[in-house]
């Protein structure tokens, strides 16, 4: 009795087995396919590697500029005076690069164009003369900076002598202004000079007209009268060979025409003769391409411009 009871239950459990076994399987078939594919994938989107960048390196930008801006606010509060030297020399620097990449540009075009620089417009003619200037006073400067501990002499002599030794673009705008003054009064103390050296010279002119005209000349200048162009004309044999010819002037004479160029007079004068020489070829390639362009066509900026630019080597 007791073994019947166990055979029957050993009989219902194996037929219960039997009728869950498609169930079963199919529950394991479900389970393997779920492995098989996997888990479904997050709707959630990624960034390509070159939009992390992207985003990387403007976030780093614009948290440069807060970190910037929290830094020039630091410093007008509490360094006011530094900080305007601070502005006008990173100012400076700006518009240094800016003036070298239009100068390499106009360069570029030269050589692809093969254009001399006697045939560029008013304008890139101007650049090109004002960059070369800059460039030359700025490599003074670094010259003078090469032996060990100079640099904090150079720093110095900046300071204390930023029309000789400083670039426009780093003066402020009070500079700008007196310096201009001090020009204008520079070249006003020459020009007594340059009358005195041409009234010596009359006795020598052979011809008597051409004494008569410089005679007047040298009367209505001295009068405070403008003179016409035709008396300025009239003595052209006069200033193309001798007496009054470049390459016929004296050494007093050339020191008195540097000064009134601005242009450096302590120089031996074989040298002022050739920059006196080089400065007046540039200024008549400058007039003729200012009579192209017509004096109308400047604007009010570049008129000042040209006014600041005409400060000494």
């Amino acid at each position: 009795m007791a073994l019947s009871r166990v055979y029957l239950l050993r009989v219902a459990l194996w037929g219960s087995a039997i009728t869950s076994g498609p169930f079963v399987s199919r529950r394991l078939q479900l389970g393997c396919s779920g492995l098989v594919l996997g888990a479904p994938r997050s709707s959630k989107l990624h960034l390509s590697p070159k939009a992390d960048v992207k985003s990387m390196i403007s976030y780093v930008v614009t948290k440069t500029k807060v970190i910037n801006e929290k830094y020039h606010r630091f410093l007008d509060r509490n360094f006011p005076r530094f900080y305007v030297l601070y502005t006008i020399f990173t100012k400076g620097l700006r518009m240094l690069w800016a003036d070298a990449k239009k100068a390499r540009r106009i360069k570029a075009n030269m050589l692809k164009h093969n254009i001399k620089f006697h045939q560029l417009s008013y304008r890139e003619m101007e650049h090109l003369r004002q960059f070369r200037r800059d460039v030359i006073k700025c490599l003074f400067l670094g010259i003078i900076s090469i032996p060990p501990f100079a640099n904090y002499l150079v720093f110095l002599l900046m300071y204390l002598f930023p029309r000789q030794l400083l670039i426009r673009h780093f003066w402020t705008p009070k500079q700008q202004a007196d310096f201009l003054d001090i020009y204008h009064a520079v070249r006003k103390q020459s020009h007594p000079e340059i009358l005195t050296c041409l009234e010596r010279t009359i006795p020598v002119i052979s011809d008597a007209g051409l004494r008569w005209h410089l005679t007047e000349l040298c009367s209505k200048a001295q009068r405070g009268t403008q003179p016409a162009v035709n008396d300025i004309l009239v003595l052209r044999e006069c200033f193309s060979d001798h007496p009054l010819g470049m390459n016929h002037l004296q050494a007093l004479q050339l020191k008195v025409l540097s000064q009134a160029m601005l242009l450096t007079p302590h120089l031996p004068p074989f040298l002022l003769r050739s920059r006196l020489k080089n400065h007046t070829t540039v200024i008549h390639q400058l007039d003729k391409a200012l009579a192209k362009l017509g004096i109308g066509e400047l604007t009010s900026q570049e008129v000042k411009s040209f006014m600041d630019s005409s400060y000494s080597s």
